[in-house]
């Protein structure tokens, strides 16, 4: 068997040990060790070389944001940030039609400025809204479509640990692929808010709305987030205004968090040790997915894969555009199977040589930027999307009452608001590129 056919049959046999329920961190390392073994001839220049990888794939300054903002995600839940945001979002919002559920929407996108996780923003912010979302009537569908959704803008809204990872595959700038996320970030909670609201027109039996509060009172809920606003202007303030690396600026924002934490007598000894088991079990299972793509990358380098696809490609002669079309309807469908972070080791390494020498009218640094956007946004969309959303399954695990048929129908025009911003960040550029074209 020639190593291009050793390199092709590589992914049918991740995906099948995937199906066999073998963790695709350990598959990749598989796959990528015994590969590169049956190119090679001899496990022992693989085994030698094994110790080499290990460190130099950890030993990345970049890799040490991840279990930064990690912690910085699980001291915020701790604090209570997620409930003052939505507190004041509901404040505000909740007397209109659908306001709840808009509000729910509202306070993911904050808490999401300062988690970098959807599962983490999903799972908080359903403990908060869920409740109140069935105090008002709304639909079992509604309300845990409206929450999974939402949970999303935690990779979307910076900071992100998938743009930390794209950023440390593609050799890119992390503090520009952050900011270039802020307008689809934006974009993406108008759009879940635009769905709610035809939504309850269409239904009007899924929701009634919750009694105006006082304007004073909505003033107070307001000033309840400065700290969700302080943690924000630190980390990403301080990252564009050059005073911290992306790096400094994650351990700022954990000691900021922690610290908010402390003082709202938030976090006790036994909460602050949960904290950091959660984050070392999450950083854990994120470094050994890194470790297997890197493994595996290096075993398709031998293969000559990504090379030969690259120029398969650009042989073709097909429109660019057609091409990039179709590597995003291949993300829908993988994120229907897989989940978000292992979606981006496996397929970045080999989809983003192939897609880099195709001419889209931007430089080489800006479509990387751009490139690194949409794949992010598709990723987001496999988080609610059936039959593997994890999303879902999380927040439907919270709602007994309603089946996960119909957190599925819930979710699906969230998925449909989330193609329509897809097609048009493509067919504009600009919009995603706009902000680093102004500060950089």
């Amino acid at each position: 068997m020639s190593n291009l056919a050793l390199g092709l049959l590589a992914f049918p046999v991740i995906l099948a040990l995937i199906f066999l329920r073998v963790p695709i961190g350990l598959a990749m390392l598989g796959v990528g060790v015994f590969g590169s073994w049956l190119i090679t001839g001899s496990p022992v220049p693989i085994l030698a070389q094994f110790k080499n990888l290990t460190y130099s794939t950890f030993a990345s300054y970049s890799l040490s944001i991840v279990p930064l903002f990690l912690l910085m995600g699980q001291f915020a839940t701790l604090s209570g940030m997620s409930a003052a945001l939505f507190r004041a979002a509901a404040s505000w919002l909740g007397h209109r039609k659908g306001g709840v559920a808009m509000a729910a929407i509202g306070a993911s996108a904050g808490f999401g400025a300062i988690c970098g996780s959807s599962l983490a923003t999903a799972a908080t912010m359903g403990q908060v809204a869920l409740p109140e979302l069935k105090k008002y009537g709304y639909s079992g569908a509604l309300s845990t479509g409206t929450v999974a959704a939402g949970g999303t803008l935690g990779i979307l809204i910076p900071p992100s640990v998938i743009l930390v990872i794209f950023a440390v595959l593609t050799e890119q700038n992390i503090a520009k692929l952050f900011m270039a996320a802020f307008i689809p970030g934006l974009l993406a909670a108008l759009g879940y808010v635009v769905v709610i609201a035809l939504y309850v027109r269409i239904r009007p039996g899924a929701a009634r709305p919750r009694p105006r509060v006082p304007y004073r009172e909505r003033v107070r809920d307001l000033a309840a987030v400065w700290p969700v606003a302080l943690v924000f202007v630190l980390v990403i303030g301080g990252i564009y205004t050059g005073i911290f690396t992306p790096t400094e600026a994650a351990a700022i924002g954990a000691a900021g968090t922690g610290t908010i934490a402390l003082a709202t007598r938030s976090l006790t000894k036994k909460g602050l040790a949960d904290a950091i088991l959660a984050t070392a079990s999450s950083t854990a299972m994120i470094f050994l997915i890194v470790l297997g793509a890197a493994a595996l990358n290096g075993f398709l380098a031998l293969s000559q894969l990504p090379q030969f696809l690259a120029g398969w490609v650009s042989g073709q002669g097909l429109d660019p555009w057609v091409v990039m079309a179709i590597v995003l309807i291949f993300y829908l469908i993988l994120g229907c199977v897989m989940d978000s972070l292992s979606m981006v080791l496996l397929t970045v390494p080999i989809i983003f040589p192939i897609v880099s020498v195709l001419d889209f009218g931007l430089s080489p640094d800006d479509f990387a930027i751009w490139f690194g956007i949409l794949v992010l946004i598709v990723v987001e969309v496999g988080l609610i999307t059936p039959p593997v959303g994890m999303n879902l399954f999380i927040i439907n695990s919270m709602d007994r009452d309603t089946p996960l048929s119909q957190t599925f129908l819930g979710a699906l025009p969230f998925v449909a608001s989330d193609i329509v911003r897809t097609i048009v960040l493509v067919a504009f550029p600009p919009i995603t590129l706009w902000l680093v074209w102004v500060l950089y």
